[in-house]
């Protein structure tokens, strides 16, 4: 039996010291790994945060601009549509605006501009009809004392109509009868900001514009064509076989006191995002309130319209 000091110099001893050391090596790699793998993941997730907070301010600006630009003047001399750019840090932003007036309200246009505007999107005019009616059957509340027929409708689907305004266009979508495809269609074309049954065809899209001749009677003849309903829009927007509206429409008084603002940002590094905001310009107390804000929207190439000579 050997003295006590010489324990950790057997070879049985040696060879359990160098395999706790072994343990002890690998314990500490894999944290060093694990320890790795959490900063690289830690930058990534602040680099993520940081550009949503650029991406954030930089719409704020945007958004701040804009409003500057349209309080200069005051509601006659107001322009309905404009368009800057302009580079802050690393970034290229560009800026459009265009008044919710070019737009048809679901809560206060007529069954005959929704119907008009079913029709130039490609329904048939029963169906359109339809449509309209179904629209104006939600927003409108039911005389008191009067049977809810417009409810009976919901019951088979679980809900039940609104029965008042609009929120938001996308509860277009609950609207019983109109197909999902067709409400996709509808969306570009529609708001719930305009405040006003008016449309001001100037600025306004070719179908709605359009639309507004057909609920002013310009364009009775082809109101119901089956070659119209049964058409789907053209790449220039207007129904085939449809005829364009009148190119020197009567100046229209339609106006709004919220616009639409296209938002799309470049940076240094190559990415791209795009973002949309409604405001509603207020006094100089407030100066303007955000009423819609949506990032990461599909970009789209902004054609200005232009003023009818």
């Amino acid at each position: 039996m050997g003295a006590p000091g010489n324990l950790g110099r057997s070879p049985a001893n040696r060879g359990f010291v160098i395999v706790a050391v072994l343990w002890i090596l690998l314990a500490l790699s894999s944290l060093a790994i694990i320890f790795s793998a959490y900063l690289a993941a830690s930058a990534r997730a602040l680099a993520a945060s940081d550009l949503s907070l650029q991406t954030e301010a930089l719409v704020s600006a945007g958004l701040e601009l804009t409003a500057y630009q349209l309080t200069l003047t005051d509601d006659k001399t107001r322009p309905q549509y404009g368009a800057f750019h302009f580079g802050l840090d690393d970034a290229s932003v560009n800026v459009s605006f265009t008044s919710e007036a070019g737009r048809v309200d679901l809560n206060y246009a007529s069954k005959e501009m929704l119907t008009g505007l079913f029709v130039v999107l490609g329904a048939r005019k029963d169906a359109a009809s339809e449509y309209a009616d179904r629209i104006v059957g939600w927003r409108t509340r039911p005389t008191p004392g009067s049977e809810n027929v417009e409810a009976a409708r919901y019951n088979a689907l679980g809900y039940s109509p609104r029965q008042g305004l609009f929120t938001h266009v996308n509860e277009l979508a609950l609207v019983a009868g109109i197909p999902e495809a067709f409400v996709d269609r509808v969306l570009p074309f529609v708001t719930v900001f305009n405040g006003s049954p008016d449309v001001d065809p100037t600025i306004a899209a070719p179908e709605v514009a359009l639309a507004v001749d057909k609920a002013s009677g310009k364009q009775q003849d082809s109101f119901g064509s089956s070659a119209l309903g049964a058409s789907a829009p053209s790449p220039n927007g207007i129904a085939a076989g449809a005829q364009g509206p009148n190119p020197q429409p009567a100046a229209s008084t339609a106006q709004s006191p919220c616009y639409r603002i296209a938002i799309s940002i470049r940076f240094r590094n190559g990415h791209r995002t795009s973002s949309e905001a409604v405001i509603a310009l207020g006094d100089k107390v407030e100066p303007y309130r955000v009423l819609s804000w949506q990032n990461d929207v599909e970009p789209r190439s902004i054609v200005l319209p232009r003023r009818k000579g």
